[in-house]
């Protein structure tokens, strides 16, 4: 085998493989890297798959996991109690530092939810306001003492893809006829799981490290991405509102990439996602 193709043959961890976001990165990297995953529930079709491996952030040692795995990269894309996963950062960011092996980091728009007046790139300052920015910069400062072609720190806006979490909550508030919560002031960009998935993709081929917005290359005003989406699934007619006005200003949540940008065809805008859910 040439060493390239060598290269290629990666041993994959995904932590949180059972998750929105985790199981649409296995879905895409499996056929092509040994790839492994934990999952936090009981779960009966999981459990008979040799590649996935039941984990408890509060209670688990992920050392025996990485163990049996041996992974070359591993990917973060957990959710559970802050502390614990902070806890749980230190211990795989000494693993991958003694390995020599690499972490790939979902991290948030969040870790700038302080800042208002702009979108924010790669190199800007963090600052949250917010318990989950907090979380997120403190497990992204940690990881940024390692080596930099050890670590990828993914940042990521709100996701909405058609089984997301976001757009399954919003069908089902319609059909109860609950309000969908806008934020009529606040501009953001978006994506999609499918999107995000090839975009890891392309990061672990290329050998890519550092930090990256993986964000819609257009702005749009929630308010109207909301509405643009229940129009896309065809339940305008239905929808509710609750309008939230936490600024009489216009506020940014934003992450746009200066630095690391992504190849054309590994970019999107929003209007994607709309044609994505249309289908």
């Amino acid at each position: 085998m040439s060493k390239k193709a060598n290269d290629r043959k990666h041993n994959i961890l995904i932590l949180g493989a059972s998750g929105f976001l985790g199981s649409a990165i296995y879905k895409e990297l499996c056929a092509y890297f040994k790839t492994f995953g934990t999952y936090n529930r009981s779960n009966t079709v999981l459990e008979k798959n040799h590649h996935f491996f039941q984990f408890n952030l509060e209670e688990d040692d992920i050392y025996e996991i990485l163990d049996i795995t041996k992974p070359t990269i591993i990917i973060s894309a957990l959710r559970g109690d802050f502390s614990k996963q902070v806890l749980l950062h230190q211990h795989l960011a000494e693993y991958v530092f003694s390995n020599k092996i690499k972490l790939l980091f979902l991290s948030s728009a969040n870790v700038f939810d302080a800042y208002s007046k702009y979108p924010s790139y790669e190199d800007d300052k963090t600052y949250s306001n917010s318990i989950y920015g907090h979380f997120k910069i403190k497990i992204e400062n940690m990881l940024m003492r390692l080596p930099k072609r050890q670590i990828a720190i993914l940042r990521l806006p709100m996701v909405f893809g058609a089984h997301s979490p976001r757009i399954t909550e919003i069908i089902e508030q319609i059909k109860s006829k609950d309000p969908i919560e806008v934020f009529p002031n606040l501009i953001i960009n978006v994506t999609t799981d499918s999107k995000v998935t090839q975009q890891i993709h392309y990061i672990i081929n290329r050998k890519k490290s550092g930090i990256f917005h993986l964000g819609s290359t257009d702005l749009v005003h929630h308010d109207d991405f909301i509405k643009e989406i229940t129009e896309s699934l065809h339940l305008e007619q239905q929808a509710i509102y609750k309008r939230v006005y936490t600024t009489n200003d216009d506020r940014y949540l934003a992450v746009l990439p200066k630095f690391n940008k992504l190849p054309k065809h590994l970019q999107l805008n929003s209007q994607d996602i709309l044609s994505e859910l249309k289908i």
